[in-house]
């Protein structure tokens, strides 16, 4: 019997899955440029299977970075240090594919006047915030990363005992009754040693990582129905269990599926690639409006050529909840915010090193970093132009 009930779920995964691992290093790598080249192209894409890490794509810059250090050095802080688990970071195989960027895409994004630097590549891209959360961001997904980054904290502080690095965590809310949402389902597969008590591993999931991060948001855990390891065992995981790829958990790095995506992945890519830095854009746009009280909800679209500057698109979705009127929230938007990519770089400081901490637990409503695009410094410029 299905239940007639409104539910919505979301999923995360930990700094130690397959597909997560490649987005660190390849943000690792982009970092290590920027830090020395503020002004370097990069987009970098990494493999990994059983102790082997491929790591191709193009730098345009005149620094040398080590890249094969860096692979290796990201995955033992992740916590790959032994063959036994599938990967070892001093041990294993590393190859380097990275090359020169195409001309024919530079040609296109580099201009002589920075502010006339067009878009690295067409594309279409989207922010979304709602006003369901502190962070502004949707529930499932906000729970669903706390449950794997609160576990992947204790597993690297020792409290949490026989747990290997690779996790997921799935979050189903009850939206039924409307504006009062409530845990349905909380599912968390970690992996484990394969010398493990059961039972003692599960009570301390449940009691250690699920209780104290639902209690966060005010639920209580005889309000939903917890499954862990459904399996029975998770002994083979990481890279040996499953071959990853940067770029492929691109729901994950954004909203849990709530919103709407346009297609392209962040890590490894520079600010010039509007896949990522008109994304956080869009986040920031639409996190200011809601904050500024114009909408409970708001969903941005942007979208761009590539070599031109100006977006060939503005639009704004506020689903019913908007308490001033849609146009002037888009001539608000037009007037308080520079969407041409030098302008989104300049407004949110993308030529810096700050990449690396967004390849695990989001891109969007971090509160552990400092990100640009998560601010609110937009809110009263956004008020002030209503009435100019």
């Amino acid at each position: 019997m299905v239940e007639d009930k409104l539910v919505f779920t979301s999923e995360s995964v930990s700094e130690g899955h397959p597909d997560k691992i490649c987005d660190q290093i390849s943000d690792a790598i982009l970092d290590a440029y920027l830090a020395v080249d503020s002004h370097a192209r990069v987009a970098c894409e990494v493999l990994v299977t059983t102790n082997l890490v491929i790591i191709a794509g193009e730098a345009s810059t005149h620094i040398h970075v080590d890249v094969e250090d860096i692979a290796r050095k990201k995955l033992l802080e992740i916590g790959y240090t032994d063959e036994a688990i599938g990967m070892d970071g001093n041990t294993c195989e590393v190859r380097n594919y990275m090359h020169e960027q195409s001309v024919d895409i530079a040609q296109g994004v580099d201009s002589e006047t920075e502010k006339a630097s067009g878009a690295g590549d067409q594309g279409i891209m989207f922010g979304f915030a709602t006003n369901e959360t502190e962070s502004l961001m949707p529930l499932p997904i906000v729970i669903a990363h706390e449950l794997v980054h609160r576990a992947s904290l204790l597993r690297k502080s020792g409290a949490f005992k026989h747990a290997r690095p690779d996790m997921k965590s799935q979050v189903t809310i009850d939206y039924t009754d409307a504006g009062h949402p409530k845990v349905d389902t909380l599912l968390m597969s970690v992996q484990h040693d394969d010398d493990y008590n059961h039972e003692e591993f599960c009570a301390y999931i449940r009691n250690e990582i699920m209780k104290p991060v639902v209690e966060q948001f005010g639920f209580t855990e005889h309000e939903y129905r917890v499954l862990i390891n459904p399996t029975g065992r998770f002994v083979i995981g990481g890279p040996h269990g499953d071959t990853g790829l940067t770029g492929r958990k691109i729901i994950v790095d954004t909203y849990g599926g709530y919103a709407r995506h346009g297609g392209g992945a962040f890590s490894g890519k520079d600010a010039s690639k509007v896949d990522r830095s008109a994304a956080y854009a869009a986040r920031y746009i639409a996190k200011n409006v809601v904050a500024a009280g114009f909408a409970d909800k708001c969903e941005v679209q942007l979208s761009y050529a590539i070599g031109v500057a100006e977006p060939t698109s503005i639009f704004v979705e506020t689903f019913g909840t908007e308490t001033v009127a849609h146009k002037d929230i888009v001539a608000a938007i037009r007037q308080c915010f520079d969407l041409r990519p030098s302008g989104i770089i300049a407004m949110l400081g993308l030529t810096e090193p700050i990449f690396g901490a967004t390849a695990a637990y989001g891109h969007f409503g971090r509160t552990d970093v400092d990100l640009p695009w998560e601010r609110l410094n937009k809110v009263a410029e956004l008020r002030k132009s209503l009435n100019e």
